[in-house]
C-alpha cells in the first residue's frame, strides 16, 4: 500500500472525506496527520531530553524493582 500526504482546502475536505470513506479499509486507509504531527513533536523533545543528559534514565533491574513494588 502506498502512502500520499495532502493539503486540503476547508472548502472542499467534508467531499474529500466523504468520497475516501466510500472506500474499503483494505482499499484507503486514512491516517490522521495530527497523530503523526503530536507524536513527532512529543518524540523530539524526549531525544532533545536525552542529548542535553537532562533525561533520567535507569537499569532494566531498576525497573523490574520499580515494576514489581507497583503490581
Amino acid at each position: 500500500m502506498r502512502t500520499i500526504q495532502l493539503k486540503i482546502s476547508d472548502k472542499v475536505y467534508d467531499k474529500i472525506m466523504w468520497l475516501l470513506n466510500k472506500f474499503s479499509k483494505d482499499e484507503v486507509e486514512i491516517v490522521c496527520d495530527n497523530d503523526f504531527l503530536t507524536n513527532k513533536e512529543y518524540l523530539q523533545k524526549e531525544l532533545d531530553e536525552i542529548s542535553e543528559g537532562k533525561a533520567a534514565v535507569i537499569s532494566q533491574s531498576e525497573f523490574e524493582d520499580r515494576l514489581d513494588q507497583i503490581i
